[in-house]
């Protein structure tokens, strides 16, 4: 690729296909595979990143929000949309673009079922997220009876799935409350397909849950940090390559004399003389003001840059004293080495917060 001249975040489709081969070859035989494309697919081009996933064959989508569905049918993909959180308000919206509802409440289900009835719907397919142990959304096993019972009293809807969240299965040292979740969701799984009289496709494992997990894989799993390249380990890391680099460019640099400050608030106060290289990202971009004085970094010429004072809206100046360069070279922020959990973990975060947060104002560039 030749050097970048302004800031962009590349999206490299090859690791793409690599993380998607990878995570099918880890799936039970037989368990479709649903991708997380919520949050602009994770910071990077929800649109372009579904099409490529729908070529290669990818069996369901998943979204937070109605209006995360209405832009990938507006950009024509054609495969089934889970939408995780969607509002009541949207439901004749969700409707009308063949998206498909995770109801987890009374509240969201009755609404629904109004919906449906009342645009003349037969049997449209909508999913029932139980709580297992992550307290977040979700019904409950003794829940299920009276779901039943509102179910024969309408035609409009059928359950096509049930399913939960595991809250740590990342951490094998939480293996006992994993293992509890899991014996959870196959109780609850047994009592509705009793009460009920057919089984619904059964889905409980997200990325780490298919890596730590396997007998959990049950009808379908569903992947989303781990297509973008993040195994949530350093053993699993190595088998994914991070989809997303962030480049920029050095604008200017400057020369300061010891007693000079740098930035905003004079957050920085130079002890002796130092050159500093300003680049044109900031925290309206996603490089938040945690990164500052000195905890984030940037890579120019193979050399990390560190941040010196507060982080701006559109720039951050970073330490080039050491580093052979000049203004115009080319500035990683994170991409494959170091990546986007190297960088989070400088400001004691982690990478979904990184990826997500990078502003659409910065232009993507897909490598096919």
């Amino acid at each position: 690729m030749p050097r970048t001249q302004e800031t962009v975040l590349e999206i490299d489709l090859r690791a793409l296909k690599h993380n998607f081969e990878y995570l099918k070859s880890r799936i039970t035989k037989g368990a479709k595979l649903l991708v997380v494309v919520k949050a602009y697919a994770y910071g990077s081009d929800a649109n372009q990143i579904a099409k490529y996933l729908e070529k290669l064959d990818v069996d369901y989508f998943a979204v937070a929000y109605t209006n995360e569905g209405v832009a990938l049918r507006d950009a024509g993909i054609t495969k089934p949309i889970l939408v995780l959180h969607p509002q009541p308000i949207n439901y004749k919206t969700l409707i009308e673009r063949c998206l498909e509802p995770s109801l987890y409440n009374f509240n969201s289900f009755n609404n629904f079922l109004e919906v449906a009835t009342n645009e003349q719907q037969q049997n449209y397919p909508i999913h029932i997220k139980f709580n297992t142990g992550l307290n977040r959304l979700g019904f409950n096993e003794i829940d299920i009876e009276a779901i039943y019972n509102k179910l024969q009293t309408t035609a409009s809807v059928k359950v096509k799935s049930i399913f939960s969240h595991l809250a740590a299965s990342e951490d094998l040292n939480e293996n006992e409350f994993t293992l509890r979740q899991i014996q959870s969701f196959q109780s609850i799984t047994e009592l509705f397909i009793n009460t009920f009289g057919y089984k619904p496709m059964l889905h409980l494992c997200n990325t780490s849950g298919i890596l730590n997990y396997p007998e959990a894989h049950l009808d379908m799993v569903r992947s989303g940090i781990g297509i973008y390249g993040f195994g949530n380990s350093e053993k699993e890391n190595k088998n994914f390559i991070p989809i997303a680099t962030l480049k920029s460019v050095i604008s200017q640099i400057h020369t300061i004399e010891k007693g000079e400050t740098v930035g905003y608030n004079r957050a920085f106060k130079s002890d002796s003389d130092l050159k500093t290289a300003t680049i044109p990202i900031g925290h309206a971009d996603g490089i938040g003001r945690q990164y500052g004085n000195g905890k984030g970094f940037v890579t120019i010429n193979g050399n990390p840059a560190y941040i010196v004072g507060n982080v701006c809206m559109d720039m951050i100046m970073v330490n080039v004293s050491d580093i052979d360069c000049q203004e115009g070279d080319e500035v990683i922020v994170f991409g494959k080495q170091p990546n986007a959990s190297q960088f989070a973990e400088r400001a004691n975060t982690i990478s979904y917060e990184i990826i997500t947060a990078i502003s659409q104002r910065i232009k993507r560039l897909i490598i096919k």
